[in-house]
C-alpha cells in the first residue's frame, strides 16, 4: 500500500465514467491504492428505479446492480490513479466469474466494495479484478470479472 491514498467524490467520478442517472451506482471511492485496491461506496435509496419492479412491496437490489456497481468503482480506481478524467473512457465487460449473492441490499444499506487488481497495468487494454461488496460488515457479494477499456489515445 502507498502512503498516500486518492479519493474520488462524485465530481471527480462524473468526470471519470460516461454513466448518470439511474446508471450511475457508485457515490465515491476511498482509499485509491494506484491501480491495485479501492474502497467504493454506493449509498442506497428506495429512490432508485430498479426498486419499482424489484421486487414491489420487498424492494431488493438486483445482484447485477451490485456487480455492475463494483466495476464502476474498479473504473474509478484505474481512472484516478491514471489520470484518466476528461478522457472518455469507455469500459466493457469481457467475463464475470466466481459471482455469489450471500446477503440481501436494500433501502437504507451502504454498500461497501472492495475492489484490487488481479491482472492489468498502465497501457493495458484488459483487466482482470476481484471485488467483495459488504454491508456492515456482512458479506453481500463476491466476484471476480474481466473488462475492456477503451482508452483514449
Amino acid at each position: 500500500m502507498s502512503d498516500t491514498l486518492l479519493r474520488a467524490d462524485i465530481q471527480l467520478i462524473q468526470r471519470i465514467l460516461p454513466h448518470r442517472y439511474p446508471f450511475l451506482l457508485v457515490d465515491r471511492v476511498e482509499e485509491i491504492d494506484g491501480t491495485q485496491s479501492a474502497l467504493g461506496i454506493k449509498n442506497v435509496t428506495m429512490n432508485e428505479p430498479h426498486f419499482q419492479g424489484h421486487f414491489p412491496g420487498t424492494p431488493i437490489m438486483p445482484g447485477v446492480t451490485i456487480i455492475e456497481a463494483m466495476a464502476q468503482t474498479a473504473a474509478v480506481m484505474v481512472g484516478t490513479a491514471l489520470d484518466l478524467a476528461d478522457k472518455d473512457m469507455l469500459i466493457y465487460f469481457m467475463a464475470i466469474d466466481k459471482c455469489k449473492f450471500r446477503r440481501k441490499v436494500i433501502p437504507g444499506d451502504q454498500l461497501e466494495m472492495r475492489l484490487t487488481t488481479l491482472r492489468g497495468k498502465p497501457g493495458g487494454k484488459v483487466w482482470k479484478f476481484g471485488g467483495v461488496a459488504t454491508v456492515d460488515g456482512e458479506m453481500a457479494a463476491e466476484c471476480e470479472f474481466s473488462a475492456m477499456m477503451d482508452l483514449p489515445a
